[in-house]
């Protein structure tokens, strides 16, 4: 039996660091951007990315790790000095490379999640094959944090969550109602997906700064198989 639950806000996520995990895979959606810009990422051969969750903590991860490129966003946009910003092409060409990246509220649902069994970044990009992971793993417990928007709530993460739990197995699932919530939210969705993912907040807000094809991007299902997962502070493929 795996017990599924969902975390909906930032506040919520904060609450984790006090919580125990050592029994749970937690899969965090930040689908607009962050999660989907690592996943893509990771699928084109980036090698390593460093989740940090200010600035300043980039930096000093900078100044241990040279070579690294710096990126990540804040309104939405490239941080001044930055090598790229969170745009998911931006890490198409970078096989290889390692990327330290900070955002307004990705990075640091990640690493709010640092004591859990497994985290794996999600993404509508890559949802089948989180699955297929997610089912590999058999958790005793899964948590799917989304990540929101400022201090609330992100529908474009809980239809990322929702479009997970579609794709596990049924049997053997006890939902939480916020799970079951998600769950429901994505089924509402699921037949216009570019849709729902334009006209939420941080869809409308990334298209006032002309960022539309991230929205066009972010919301294909299922384009890549590879799946990240954090540890030790870090983001790599995982290799099962």
């Amino acid at each position: 039996m795996t017990c599924v639950h969902a975390v909906l806000s930032p506040p919520e996520i904060s609450d984790l660091r006090s919580v125990d995990l050592g029994g749970t895979v937690c899969v965090v959606f930040d689908v607009l951007r962050a999660t989907s810009s690592i996943v893509t990422g990771i699928a084109h051969g980036v090698h390593r990315i460093f989740p940090a969750e200010t600035i300043e903590e980039a930096r000093e991860i900078k100044a241990t790790h040279p070579e690294a490129l710096l990126g990540g966003e804040r309104k939405g946009e490239r941080i001044a000095g930055f090598d790229i910003g969170n745009s998911p092409a931006e890490y198409c060409e970078l096989k290889g490379r390692e990327i330290i990246t900070t955002t307004t509220n990705g990075t640091f649902a990640l690493r709010a999640c640092e004591r859990a069994k497994a985290i794996l970044p999600g993404s509508l990009l890559n949802i089948g094959g989180l699955a297929a992971t997610v089912a590999e793993l058999a958790p005793e417990n899964l948590l799917l944090v989304c990540a929101g928007t400022g201090r609330g709530f992100a529908m474009e993460d809980a239809i990322g969550a929702g479009a997970l739990i579609e794709r596990l197995p049924r049997s053997g699932l006890e939902l939480s109602d916020a799970a079951r919530a998600v769950l429901n939210l994505h089924r509402f969705y699921a037949g216009d997906l570019l849709s729902a993912l334009s006209t939420s907040k941080n869809g409308r807000a990334l298209a006032r700064i002309g960022k539309t094809r991230d929205i066009e991007w972010c919301a294909q299902v299922s384009v890549y198989p590879e799946v990240g997962c954090m540890a030790d502070g870090m983001i790599t493929i995982h290799r099962g």
